[in-house]
């Protein structure tokens, strides 16, 4: 029994040490030049709908949960949202290539008309970012006007 004590307390001071280790947030309050908002017609509806089901992993700013304050959750929550910021950044939208921008549209429209976005994981916890078949059908309409939009350009 003193043995799995020793090990008992090993662990919570490890635990509790490595609350000491805080990494940089995704928090950045500011609306940039290249933000999507900025680069693309969007109607305040399509920004709400992707403030709520989308920016928290596909942009600058993360807003948190309290659980988000904890390691090692916050080591897999900062993980997964690099990785979909390196997949597509809604706040550096403007930075890319408008093939790059219309390849983005295209996956957002398929992704929602797949179902496979917004993650199931994500929505498990947050069921505001479950969206209705309605604003699947808004921003589904939005990408393809978009991409409509921008093919304009390019041929111009």
């Amino acid at each position: 029994m003193k043995g799995i004590k020793k090990i008992s307390l090993g662990l919570l001071v490890v635990f509790i040490m490595i609350q000491l280790i805080q990494p940089a947030r995704n928090q950045s309050g500011q609306v940039m030049p290249n933000d999507i908002s900025k680069v693309l017609a969007m109607p305040e509806e399509v920004q709400g709908i992707l403030k709520k089901a989308c920016y928290d992993c596909h942009s600058n700013h993360t807003d948190y949960p309290w659980y988000g304050y904890i390691q090692p959750i916050h080591w897999f929550m900062n993980a997964h949202i690099q990785s979909a910021k390196q997949q597509l950044n809604f706040n550096e939208f403007g930075s890319y290539s408008p093939r790059k921008q219309q390849n983005k549209l295209r996956s957002v429209e398929n992704s929602l008309k797949e179902g496979t976005m917004p993650l199931s994981s994500y929505t498990l916890i947050h069921r505001n970012a479950v969206l209705s078949d309605a604003e699947k059908k808004i921003m589904i309409n939005w990408a393809q006007d978009s991409k409509d939009s921008l093919n304009k350009r390019i041929s111009n």
